[in-house]
């Protein structure tokens, strides 16, 4: 008995340590109580919330918290976030955590897996700040002509990039993979040098990233003590199930007067807005929503029993993805763990991109790293048609007698802008909950391809620069080892024959992965207006990468928290004008 009571003592102690390290070293419990706005569903059991508000936003992801942070200066708002807080995570808070974080399949975790038709691993963020909670933090603004295409008043825009990065974004400081890499691109050409921008500039640049220097993560969630807490309440494990509408006795448009929500025990709230419902649920979750509520193609509608609002047959379609392929590069020792720091964007329609150091002895991290990340994973020698949840299964139990010398190195990424290969979103039934099916068709068109094939052959001469013989034996070594390494592994590597264009293309088809920059499905100016909102009803915007034709710069988080400061300045300056204060 003794022996049990000490180990207890021994516990609880670990315990209170952990807690301390938490309070100083992540923002965890010690920031949680900034928020007191932040409250779970379930608690409005017992304490209910306000029934009507000027504005209700439905995510609190990337778009949704500066969108919610802005207009709470003005007007009330309620944010409804269906997935929990960041804060106490350490899997969304630790650098470190990264791939943990992400391949997190356990109930109420901050990243949602999800598989497309087309059999590429995906996630999706389930937690306040979306997917700010769990990528790798890279930051670097939209180009000027990706500014000018979507019709933004460019002054506004030079206000709100401004805006986020004051409040959550930071310089990184090198790695040494990165310093590599940046070398290696200037010497394969991907030229010139543009130092530390936030800018989308051809060449070679260092980016910001929301990891400060001790590899502690800021999210789109921080961003809403900026707003006026006495307007704003958040309410978090709330999942709208659908938009409510009131119809006209006349002709007129049907209007967003509300939504109903639901707390983790299924019970039913419902929220109503005097002004208008904004869904910011990002670009899965958004035209499901809008169909769930009535609004989209009419077959869809129909199939699924739901009473139309409004046909809108472009609901869902026009989704998208930038395909990813990688290689990996064996290293003579462990290296430092670094994410996104450096990026080369070349003139032939492909990003060039790093990250390294997550080897590891520790068999849940040794098994389940890259899973769903933009690495190794994705099973990657099975075609992607083949990569089930099965297959991830046993590729899980497989991965525990990889070699640790897998692991031990980095991964230089290839990604296309655009893309111009898209697909569709449809329902696969009558709950939010369902994830819906979603295609991407990765390659369909061409110069996808060729891009791709551009890519692979701009890291296969990072691989063999000089600079990276600093980490590696020497280049026949490295290229030897890349092409040999364990059957256990089953991994892609390399291409088998680089010179051969044929070759390269089969590589991207049967490589493919994706890095989570999924857009689509309310695009501007066929399903929402140039104001964001949804065309043939009142009072409904969507807000968020949904509206989206392409991804903007080399990663769109950036672009996505503007846009929510953006048309949350906009929308105030239209109701108030010079009064607005923003």
């Amino acid at each position: 008995m003794a022996f049990v009571i000490a180990q207890f003592k021994v516990a609880f102690f670990l315990k209170i340590l952990l807690c301390l390290a938490v309070v100083q070293t992540c923002k965890g419990y010690h920031d949680y109580l900034k928020y007191p706005f932040i409250r779970p569903a379930t608690s409005m059991a017992r304490s209910p919330l306000n029934q009507t508000y000027d504005y209700i936003i439905v995510g609190g992801g990337t778009a949704g918290c500066p969108l919610a942070a802005t207009l709470s200066r003005n007007f009330t708002v309620l944010l409804l976030e269906r997935g929990g807080s960041p804060y106490g995570n350490l899997n969304v808070s630790l650098m470190q955590n990264f791939h943990i974080g992400l391949t997190d399949m356990t109930p109420g975790a901050a990243a949602e897996m999800f598989i497309s038709t087309d059999g590429v691993i995906n996630s999706r963020g389930r937690v306040l700040g979306g997917g700010s909670s769990i990528n790798a933090g890279f930051y670097t603004r939209a180009s000027p002509r990706f500014v000018r295409q979507a019709g933004w008043d460019g002054a506004l825009v030079n206000e709100s990039f401004p805006w986020i990065e004051r409040r959550i974004v930071h310089w990184p400081k090198l790695a040494p993979w990165q310093a590599a890499f940046r070398d290696g691109l200037l010497e394969a050409g991907v030229s010139p040098f543009n130092g530390f921008t936030y800018d989308h500039i051809y060449g070679t640049k260092v980016g910001g990233t929301l990891f400060d220097r001790r590899g502690i993560r800021s999210t789109a969630a921080d961003l809403l003590l900026s707003g006026d807490h006495e307007n704003l309440d958040v309410i978090i494990r709330a999942s709208v199930q659908k938009i409510l509408f009131r119809r006209p006795k006349g002709k007129g448009k049907p209007r967003a007067v509300g939504v109903i929500f639901r707390d983790e025990n299924k019970r039913e709230y419902k929220a109503h807005a005097k002004g208008e419902v904004i869904v910011t649920a990002g670009a899965i979750g958004s035209p499901q929503l809008l169909m769930l509520s009535g609004i989209g193609p009419l077959s869809e509608l129909k199939k699924w029993k739901i009473p139309v609002v409004l046909r809108q047959e472009l609901v869902g379609k026009g989704m998208a993805d930038n395909p990813m392929n990688s290689i990996f590069i064996p290293t003579k020792k462990p290296v430092e763990m670094s994410l996104i720091q450096t990026v080369g964007i070349t003139k032939k329609g492909s990003y060039i991109e790093a990250s390294s150091g997550f080897g590891s002895t520790n068999d849940s991290i040794h098994c389940n790293h890259g899973i769903m990340s933009a690495e190794i994973g994705q099973i990657s020698t099975i075609p992607p048609k083949q990569r089930t949840l099965d297959a991830i299964h046993e590729y899980r139990k497989r991965k525990r007698d990889i070699p640790v010398e897998t692991f031990m190195g980095g991964f230089l990424l290839a990604k296309i802008m655009g893309p111009l290969s898209t697909g569709h979103l449809s329902l696969s039934g009558k709950d939010v909950e369902q994830m819906p099916e979603v295609t991407f068709n990765y390659f369909q068109h061409p110069r996808d391809l060729r891009r791709c094939v551009n890519g692979v052959r701009t890291m296969e001469q990072i691989v063999r620069s000089k600079r990276f013989a600093e980490f590696t034996q020497d280049n026949e070594y490295t290229m030897k080892m890349l092409l040999n390494m364990s059957v256990k592994a089953n991994i892609n590597f390399i291409p088998k024959n680089s010179n051969d264009t044929s070759s390269l293309e089969q590589f991207c088809r049967d490589s493919v992965t994706t890095i989570w920059h999924y857009h689509g499905g309310c695009q501007m100016n066929k399903v929402v207006d140039s104001h964001y909102r949804v065309m043939g009803v009142h009072g409904l915007r969507v807000v968020d990468g949904s509206t989206f034709l392409s991804s903007p710069g080399t990663n769109p988080q950036a672009t996505v928290m503007m846009l929510g400061r953006y048309v949350g300045v906009k929308m105030l300056r239209g109701r108030l004008g010079r009064r607005a204060g923003v």
